[in-house]
């Protein structure tokens, strides 16, 4: 249950995203809709296709098709109550990488793979709904910049399993995870803290 309300709510996180994102663009209806759905849906659908789970997740539970239209249409009622969309759009981005992250994680055990592919598959479930989103508003995706983002979710992943390791609570160890990426990746912004740029350790 705890597995299924973390993936809805990382999905209904990244649509609001997705629907910012398009409406800053300023794409119509459809365009907003379709943005939406592929930032919430294509870093699970990627998962799904490499793990071999077919059909993937969002065609097996009509949830998520309502989650996404839900958060699609409260975001655009309250869009101009919104009055930061770049701190919004940063605030809920961050918050889906946090709850993907460990659902990536989760598919990964069920699979029963080793613990690093299961961190793989956490941070490519939480980064690359965001990645296609960026690509397709013709925008340099935020993974490949500066900015701390797959870290976070690497981080994150290596804290649940160490936690695992304890006599902790699961349930405990998965909402700590989900913080830890979340607070990692607001704090490395707020500080400025990043990868070293290639460019500048060449010269």
């Amino acid at each position: 249950m705890l597995y299924l309300i973390i993936d809805i709510l990382g999905a209904a996180a990244f649509a609001i995203s997705g629907v910012l994102v398009a409406m800053e663009k300023k794409l119509d209806l459809f365009g907003v809709l379709i943005i939406a759905f592929v930032t919430a849906t294509g870093g699970g659908t990627l998962r799904d296709v490499l793990i071999g789970n077919k059909p993937v997740f969002w065609m097996l539970n009509p949830v998520y098709l309502f989650t996404i239209l839900g958060a699609v249409i409260l975001a655009i009622l309250f869009v101009n109550q919104l009055k930061y969309l770049r701190k919004t759009l940063f605030l809920f981005d961050t918050i889906g990488i946090g709850l993907f992250t460990m659902v990536g994680i989760e598919k990964g055990l069920e699979a029963e793979l080793a613990p690093p592919i299961c961190i793989v598959l956490g941070t490519i479930t939480a980064s690359f709904g965001g990645v296609i989103r960026d690509i397709l508003c013709n925008e340099i995706p935020v993974i490949f910049q500066k900015e701390i983002y797959a870290t976070a979710c690497i981080l994150g992943g290596v804290s649940y399993f160490l936690l695992a390791m304890t006599p902790i609570n699961s349930a405990y160890s998965y909402i700590v995870a989900i913080l830890i990426v979340i607070v990692f990746r607001l704090l490395a912004v707020k500080f400025h803290i990043a990868l070293p740029n290639i460019y500048k350790v060449k010269k």
